[in-house]
């Protein structure tokens, strides 16, 4: 069984609306519907299990409902931190799960197509993760706004979402974040912690994380919605 955590559980400071940004509208849809429906297409997905804010968990049941998303597991709250409301969606899953994929849920442009092509990877290496190459000159700032040198953007890459594992591998992962105390930002995180090869999947497509308000009409041209 194959199972996708979608996250989106953050507290949408930097959108700067008063409002939860997986719920604000992209075209007609609300932003996390976008990824709801991708996982629903995907076939090699069985189940959804989707994690929001506390206060949430009515209204994302609501869109899930208006979707059609017969795929979904539960939807729960999540923690403080991205890696509590994963773990707590962890905690949710099927016992037969082999294989989970972790989502951003502000991620809309993601498609069944790179889902499955994490999972290719995940089932052959131990984990796929979405990423592209970074092409812009990168500049390492110390502090302040003084480069101190420029990184080498050959071996850059924008790590993304989806990112697709091997269930005991990620279980492993987040047990040694929770020893060591850890931070960390992404599943591929938690799995760099053990010493795990950590595969990249190079996407080419927008893969827009919405942060911003300006981040939805780019995401909308990206999609094709207007």
């Amino acid at each position: 069984m194959t199972v996708a955590i979608i996250v989106a559980a953050g507290k949408s400071e930097r959108i700067g609306t008063g409002v939860d940004k997986a719920f604000l509208s992209l075209g007609a849809k609300p932003i996390v519907a976008w990824s709801l429906l991708a996982f629903e297409a995907c076939a090699d997905i069985d189940q959804i299990i989707l994690v929001v804010r506390k206060e949430q968990v009515l209204a994302a049941k609501s869109v899930a409902q208006m979707f059609g998303i017969s795929k979904l597991r539960t939807v729960i709250p999540g923690g403080g931190k991205r890696q509590d409301s994963v773990m707590c969606g962890m905690e949710q899953m099927d016992p037969e799960t082999r294989f989970v994929v972790v989502h951003d849920g502000a991620r809309p442009c993601v498609t069944p197509d790179l889902i499955s092509e994490t999972l290719r990877y995940a089932k052959r290496n131990g984990c796929g993760i979405a990423a592209s190459r970074i092409w812009d000159t990168v500049k390492y700032v110390e502090r302040g706004t003084t480069v101190d040198h420029t990184l080498d953007r050959a071996k850059l890459w924008a790590v993304q979402t989806p990112q697709a594992f091997n269930v005991n591998l990620l279980r492993r992962a987040y047990k040694a974040v929770v020893e060591k105390k850890a931070t960390v930002t992404d599943e591929a995180g938690a799995v760099e912690l053990l010493g795990e090869s950590v595969r990249l999947v190079e996407w080419a497509r927008p893969n827009i994380k919405i942060t911003t308000v300006e981040d939805i009409p780019l995401a909308a041209v990206a999609m094709k919605l207007n």
